[in-house]
């Protein structure tokens, strides 16, 4: 599913205008990415976690020569689903 489908689908379900329903999700994003860009985490109760992992610097390998080569540290964002989700998806109760 993409955004276009995701926006769709919501609409639908609540009888909100796409139009509207667009601005929400912008909106949503827009504010995780701006909480994780801070450092700190958006937890949505029954639903999961957003967060920043920091990888630690580390020495990899250029496979297309085998060449080993420094890789920097750096920080990705992450989900952790929460247990209602993860049971949703697992189909228990």
């Amino acid at each position: 599913m993409n955004k276009t489908e995701l926006v769709a689908e919501i609409a639908k379900k609540t009888g909100v205008s796409k139009k509207d329903t667009e601005a929400v999700v912008k909106g949503f994003t827009d504010v995780v990415t701006a909480e994780l860009k801070k450092g700190g985490k958006v937890q949505l109760v029954g639903f999961g976690t957003f967060e920043v992992a920091k990888r630690a610097a580390r020495e990899g390998r250029n496979p297309q020569t085998g060449e080993t080569m420094k890789i920097k540290a750096s920080k990705a964002p992450k989900f952790k689903a929460g247990q209602p989700l993860k049971n949703a998806v697992n189909k228990k109760k």
